[in-house]
């Protein structure tokens, strides 16, 4: 059955060896083909083919022999050889120092349960932006999601082409995004004075303090669990935020997410009451500003304080909203006494004031009656 002079013969019960020139040396490769009649006949056509493209210079060693130890020889670039799983593995952990504890565990969950999963037998060199479209088309997720999930390839792809590793990224300056429906404006739902005294009423004194201050300060919740007493400048009339302490961080406090979430926040009447309350509790330990009432930890983040908060409300008798809606309370009574959109959008930490007026735009005063009146009567004799 041996096809001797022609590059094709049995190798094994279960394979056939082709063996044929390329760049100067014998290469002997294995099919898992039964040696019949038929299959020596195929085997032949497929070492035909390889010579074929050997000639015409487009013959892929790695492409062709994945798991033959000449495709590395051969290889151009290591990507060529090396699978998706292999470097993200690899490159997930060279991430870890230089990344914030949440960024990094937002990197590890997409690497290990969405691109691993995907992605991971492939080639790093053979990923097309068209498998990168496909599989992201058929997920259920919103284009926010989606552009996260490319976001952390992009990163380790760009990585691989510094290393030499792969010839280019395939998702440099490219993202996929599905048609999605108009967005739903945010749900802002603030508590009411009444029922802002009625859950103050309720609480421990060091978490009346607390609640307080979240209502008129408008911090995150990340924010007010890391806010330090050294942050506080009563002199000057400030709240320093520089900090956050997330959940995924795990008890390590981080810088905040944005640029601008670093802000200094002006001290309003009712927060330095707080604050001032709040000395008798927590100042001469030199640390954070608000523990936890009960058990008089650092609060570790928005989940522990909803355990507190669900039963808080209850005794109260207010219908229950997430803490996060103490923050849409301050905005929401700042925007409504008139106070300036940009001046809330940098209290708040925004970079800019188009949030403010998408989310809260229902809380802005009306245009009184008198409106243009005043730069008419400026301007008017210019004209």
């Amino acid at each position: 059955m041996g096809r001797d002079g022609r590059g094709v013969a049995p190798a094994s019960e279960t394979s056939i060896q082709i063996t044929f020139q390329y760049r100067g040396r014998r290469c002997r490769e294995k099919i898992q083909l039964k040696p019949t009649a038929a299959n020596l006949k195929r085997a032949e056509r497929h070492r035909a083919a390889i010579l074929v493209s050997i000639e015409a210079g487009t013959f892929d060693y790695a492409a062709t022999f994945p798991d033959s130890p000449n495709a590395a020889r051969f290889a151009d670039q290591p990507g060529q050889v090396m699978t998706v799983e292999k470097y993200l593995s690899e490159w997930l952990a060279s991430q870890k120092k230089h990344l914030k504890a949440s960024t990094y565990d937002g990197y590890r969950k997409i690497v290990n349960f969405q691109l691993i999963p995907h992605l991971g037998k492939m080639t790093l060199a053979s990923i097309k932006r068209r498998d990168i479209k496909e599989w992201l088309d058929g997920k259920n997720a919103t284009n926010k999601r989606l552009a996260n999930i490319q976001s952390v390839l992009r990163k380790a792809l760009s990585d691989a082409v510094d290393d030499e590793l792969i010839e280019d990224n395939p998702l440099a300056k490219w993202t996929y995004k599905k048609q999605e429906p108009p967005k739903s404006r945010d749900i802002v739902d603030p508590f009411t004075p009444d029922e802002q005294q009625a859950i103050i009423d309720k609480c421990l004194p060091a978490m009346a303090n607390q609640v307080l201050f979240m209502l008129w300060s408008g911090l995150r919740t990340s924010e007010l669990v890391a806010l330090q007493w050294d942050d506080i400048d009563f002199r000057r009339g400030v709240i320093i935020v520089d900090k956050a302490l997330t959940q995924a961080a795990k008890g390590e406090v981080e810088g905040t997410k944005t640029r601008a979430g670093r802000r200094e926040v002006k001290m309003l009447g009712p927060a330095r009451s707080a604050l001032t309350a709040q000395k008798a509790h927590t100042f001469l330990a030199g640390g954070p500003v608000f523990l936890h009432p009960v058990k008089g930890t650092q609060w570790a983040g928005d989940q522990e304080i909803r355990k507190y908060w669900v039963p808080l409300l209850k005794r109260a008798q207010v219908r229950y909203r997430r803490p996060y809606q103490t923050r849409h309370t301050y905005a929401s009574m700042m925007l409504s006494a008139g106070e300036h959109p940009m001046w809330v959008a940098q209290q708040m930490g925004h970079s800019d004031w188009a949030m403010i007026i998408r989310v809260y735009g229902k809380w802005m005063p009306s245009a009184d009656e008198g409106a243009g009146t005043r730069a008419e009567e400026k301007f008017k004799a210019a004209i």
